[in-house]
């Protein structure tokens, strides 16, 4: 499900846990390598490859626009586990090649330039994460922090002489080191019963422990060290900062001059789990005195991302407008710092921003955006709002500047995540800067491309096909029929390390996605289209999409196609399954909703099943029960696989458990895979592995070759 302030794969062959072995023993085994469902195309990707494949992000250039450092995760299929290094590129030098940090072999990652020059980063090397600096690429490294407990995530202020750090702590402790005293006790505690009086009681994959995210601050000697005791900035808050689960240091700045933090931050109170009222707000100075302005209190919505101006004169960041609505649209809006008046920017422009840069005179806003299939970079005028976009096909994920241009990674359908770099106003193609999967020149894709038909209400609806590998003409093919969860999403043109349809194409098999009512990037009203009508709009849409992709695509066999979904998506193949259940020859559901009113009492994060479904499961039942899959069981027929991840809080076990009892009452032929190690996605290598070998030996199980 969907979460804009959120959502990996490899190898290796795992079995289910002793206690569901011994329930059942042949869930356990793990099937060989299914066959393709066509014959494989000479060098055809493979989810074989696509688990192995290194995994290229975080770019970070330095503050003279000389360097950018960034991050390479690989993977050892053997030995079932991951790692990531940092890697350096001289911009000034374009034949050079990239290079391996040596500080790699530190643990080294959340790599950060400083604005004095210095690169800061995290690493372990301690026996805890700390934060750790080095003047030059080349430089020894020097352990700036060395605090009892792991920092989770960490600013330098601006001139160089302060860090933050964000530490989790158990928020009535006395201070930093009786907070970590009593965690020893709790885990040195006999008896094993947690007690709650408030919720979360747990969230995303992990039980509360009672601690929360709190700011600490320390002075930075002359030597680069940190000293003096932690300043306890936010204590007396009752909230996360960063938020949990994926909050990072996008959620807290410095002061420009260093004197104080703006964090965002949602007050905990009793109403965390259905409220969406993140604001931002500013310590009194940095010595912790509980005394916190809310900058944001005219705004019951989320407001989050905090960056200020060159010049320090304007507070820049970004706002829904819509309580409880964790998918509306971020606007973006300007805050005089002298002042505290407000204006919003490009108000008129229908789409969400991500994380905000300015530039460098302070004068234009840079942001991403998912626009029509696509995430691109934008530059947005302060001063008119003219919003002007700068990248065009494909998935923009992150971006730095340079004084003469753009650092970003971008990838597509085909192509996984590498770094490029484009001048700000020039016109020419980007220029290439990494080569993160050099085997993958070699490696065979399906072609791509966008298609669009009238939806719903006679909307235009956009949606992608893809051909296999080998593909012939004249030839059809058995068809992947994927469905994007959220359900506020989208399957557009970008690379997944979980859910590839280029793997599908790999296989033999033809690939089509719809992006249906409630998608992303097709403006604010598509996606609130969804909002209370799960089962009908985004149906018709997906009904629709199949029928004109077969209209249009001669080669896709209509009667030999297998729907494959996960979280919505899931919930959508428990709908198909209902409602729709002459539409395919398979199914494929992972973490999907099965009941909708039982979700309404079991996920953790109340706020998206009160707006779905339009209040509170005792104030609206009707709205709980209109498009509810667990009314529909009688119909079911369609053969189904059901993967759930144990640690799934989001969908909770009993969700996939429901599906599978309702499948077998039926007689229906089924498959239950559970993860008891894997959340709300499967990602440890070995688990990857498995959930490919069962998703595609169900595929080739019901569908016919091509013919």
């Amino acid at each position: 499900m969907h979460h804009r302030s959120l959502l990996s794969a490899a190898c290796a062959s795992i079995a289910l846990s002793g206690a569901l072995m011994a329930a059942a023993p042949a869930l356990a085994q793990v099937p060989p390598a299914p066959v393709p469902a066509a014959p494989a195309a000479p060098n055809a990707f493979t989810y074989q490859d696509m688990i192995s494949a290194n995994r290229l992000g975080d770019p970070q250039v330095s503050p003279d626009g000389r360097y950018v450092v960034y991050s390479v995760t690989t993977t050892d299929v053997a030995a079932n586990s991951r790692s990531g290094s940092l890697w350096i590129l001289d911009l000034n030098a374009p034949d050079q090649a990239p290079r391996r940090l040596a500080i790699s072999d530190q643990k080294a990652n959340t790599a950060r330039w400083g604005g004095d020059g210095n690169l800061y980063f995290l690493s372990d090397k301690s026996g805890s994460s700390q934060v750790w600096r080095v003047a030059s690429p080349t430089a020894a490294a020097v352990q700036v922090t060395d605090l009892p407990t792991d920092v989770n995530a960490y600013r330098v202020s601006p001139t160089g002489d302060k860090v933050a750090v964000s530490l989790a702590v158990y928020p009535n402790a006395a201070d930093l080191n009786a907070s970590v005293a009593h965690g020893k006790e709790v885990a040195e505690q006999k008896t094993s019963g947690q007690v709650y009086d408030r919720m979360f009681v747990r969230h995303w994959d992990t039980w509360s422990d009672h601690t929360q995210n709190h700011l600490f601050v320390q002075s930075i000697g002359r030597d680069g060290r940190a000293t003096g005791t932690p300043a306890w900035v936010t204590k007396g808050f009752d909230g996360d900062t960063p938020s949990k689960p994926f909050g990072d240091e996008s959620e807290f700045v410095f002061t420009p001059a260093g004197d104080s933090i703006v964090f965002s931050a949602r007050v905990a109170g009793h109403s965390e789990p259905w409220s969406t009222n993140f604001d931002l707000f500013k310590t009194n100075g940095l010595t912790g005195d509980g005394q916190f302005t809310n900058l944001t209190e005219d705004n019951l919505a989320w407001d989050t991302g905090p960056v200020f101006s060159p010049d320090g004169k304007t507070l820049a960041y970004r706002a829904m407008a819509r309580p409880g609505f964790e998918a509306d649209r971020y606007q973006i809006v300007l805050m005089d710092v002298t002042t505290g008046q407000k204006r919003q920017i490009a108000a008129n422009w229908d789409r969400s921003a991500d994380t905000l840069q300015w530039s460098r005179d302070g004068r234009t806003l840079y942001t991403t955006a998912g626009d029509v299939g696509s995430t691109k970079l934008f530059s947005i005028d302060v001063g008119n709002g003219t919003v002007v976009p700068l990248t065009g096909a494909g998935h923009v994920s992150a971006f730095q500047q340079t004084p003469s241009g753009f650092v970003f990674a971008q990838d597509s359908l085909r192509e996984p995540g590498d770094l490029y770099f484009k001048t700000f106003r020039g016109r020419e193609m980007p220029r290439r800067l990494t080569n993160a999967n050099p085997s993958f020149a070699q490696k065979a894709f399906g072609e791509y491309e966008q298609f669009n038909f009238p939806g719903w209400n006679n909307e235009t609806v956009h949606g992608y096909v893809i051909k296999p590998v080998g593909y012939v003409e004249g030839q059809k093919y058995p068809v992947a029929f994927l469905i994007h969860g959220g359900p506020q999403g989208s399957f557009g043109d970008g690379w997944s390390y979980r859910w590839n349809p280029e793997t599908y194409a790999g296989a033999g098999y033809a690939v089509v996605m719809i992006d249906f009512h409630g998608s992303t990037g097709y403006g604010q009203a598509f996606t609130d289209a969804i909002s209370q009508h799960w089962g009908d709009r985004p149906l018709e849409d997906l009904q629709k999409g199949w029928a004109a992709a077969q209209a249009k695509y001669s080669f896709l066999d209509g009667q030999n196609a297998c729907a494959l979904g996960a979280s919505y998506g899931g919930y959508m193949i428990n709908w198909i399954a209902g409602n729709w259940p002459d539409g395919f020859k398979c199914l494929v559901n992972h973490d999907g909703v099965f009941d909708t009113f039982g979700m309404g009492y079991s996920s953790e994060e109340l706020w998206f099943t009160e707006w779905e479904y339009g209040g509170t499961p005792w104030e609206n039942p009707a709205g709980y029960q209109k498009f509810n899959p667990a009314n529909h069981v009688q119909n079911w027929k369609t053969p189904m696989l059901v993967v759930q991840g144990d640690r799934d809080f989001r969908i909770p076990t009993a969700q996939g458990l429901s599906t599978f009892t309702a499948l077998q009452r039926r007689g229906i032929d089924s498959r239950l895979i559970v993860f008891p190690n894997e959340n709300h996605w499967v990602l440890k290598p070995a688990n990857s592995l498995q959930w490919h070998n069962e998703v595609f030996g169900w595929l080739n199980k019901y569908l016919a070759p091509a013919k």
